[in-house]
Order: structure tokens, then sequence, then C-alpha cells
């Protein structure tokens, strides 16, 4: 399977322009959100953290309807050498 993404970039005229990549970010909310395929047909989306940074993002996703998403993005505080992340078979970490 292919980690390239085929993306279709749009105006706000309807102008269309495709391309392909095999990450992207978009800036949302003063942060870079990553998307990209993990090589297993799923997609992965996660938020920058810099070093130093005193908070770190967490992505929701709630369902709003049958084809719809509510994606929000909030800020958590940050603590020192914390590292809540639970490595398991399905984190796209390569472990």
């Amino acid at each position: 399977m292919s980690d390239t993404l085929q993306l279709i970039l749009e105006d706000t005229d309807g102008t269309q322009l495709q391309t392909s990549c095999t990450r992207f970010a978009v800036l949302w909310q003063g942060k870079e959100v990553w998307i990209q395929q993990d090589g297993r047909g799923q997609l992965l989306i996660g938020v920058d953290v810099e070093e130093g940074d005193a908070e770190y993002a967490s992505l929701l996703l709630r369902p709003l309807a049958t084809n719809l998403v509510s994606l929000q993005l909030e800020m958590e505080p940050a603590e020192a050498g914390d590292d809540d992340h639970v490595h398991g078979p399905d984190c796209g970490h390569a472990h």
C-alpha cells in the first residue's frame, strides 16, 4: 500500500489544483497539524510540539451527523518529562 496522498486544493473561486505528497500540514490555531498515511491504510493526524512548549495539543474527533465530524484542537498543560503516550500496535510509531 502506498503512503502517497492525492490532494485536491481549492481556491475561494472554486479553482482546483491536484497534487500529491507523502505528508502535509495545515496551520491551525497557531499550530502545525500534520496529516500522513502510515502505509497500512490508516490516516495519521498529529500536532507538532516544540521543545519548551508549555502546552501540548490534543485533537478531538466527534461525530456530528452521518457524514460529518467535528475536529477540535485543545491545549493541555505540559509537565516536564511527562509522556502520557502509550505505545501499542495501533499508535503508528515504529517500535
